[in-house]
């Protein structure tokens, strides 16, 4: 009936807030891991893993990253793992691309940030759902997402239709969001809904969210 319950407004400053929910009995057919499959299944959202600066500073490495490329339709990915940038209507490998050249783009300082925030947000995921950080492993690499009001021009470009990643990727059991800018301040929209069979329950981004 179009009911919408806000589980994090972007005005908000979240220790941590974790709802728990029923897990899918589609877990049922897919293979488990000992000690990485979820034993409870549920939402987190927190705003205390890193610092709205060092959300600044993570975004100012999207940005920089991001400017060498583009996607023609709404969605640009930026992979610092691969090195796949989004350039048009496809991906160029970014450290094939431009050799030496990527030292005067990145520095030593931003993989080393970019690391450690990731790490942060593994072992939050760890203690939150009760396994052990070292259990914990990254199937699919991480990404920079960014996204404006264009038109899709491929499949790629399509981030607006429900979802269910580990459907998409049979390895996911967690997934997890950082938001390094603010909704209603910094864009319009934007917003991520879980679409739960009595009411959509969505959260405000929010740099460091």
């Amino acid at each position: 009936d179009g009911v919408t319950e806000v589980l994090a407004h972007g005005s908000d400053t979240l220790q941590d807030k974790f709802v728990e929910v029923p897990c899918s009995e589609d877990y049922e057919s897919h293979k488990r891991f000992a000690g990485c499959t979820p034993r409870k299944c549920g939402r987190g959202v927190t705003d205390a893993v890193i610092t709205r600066e060092e959300a600044e500073r993570i975004r100012r490495i999207a940005e920089r990253g991001l400017s060498l490329g583009g996607s023609d339709g709404g969605a640009s990915i930026l992979d610092l793992h691969s090195g796949a940038l989004s350039l048009g209507k496809h991906f160029v490998n970014l450290y094939r691309y431009f050799g030496d050249k990527i030292q005067d783009i990145f520095t030593e300082e931003d993989f080393a940030l970019y690391r450690d925030v990731r790490q942060r947000i593994q072992q939050r995921i760890a203690q939150v759902f009760g396994i052990s950080s070292s259990a914990l492993y990254l199937t699919k690499p991480t990404f920079f997402s960014r996204m404006n009001s264009t038109g899709a021009k491929t499949t790629h470009d399509e981030y607006w239709h429900p979802h269910v990643d580990k459907v998409t990727y049979g390895s996911f059991d967690y997934t997890s969001l950082l938001y390094l800018s603010d909704y209603s301040k910094d864009f319009g929209g934007g917003r991520f809904v879980f679409m739960d069979a009595d009411s959509n329950k969505t959260v405000e981004p929010r740099a460091g969210r």
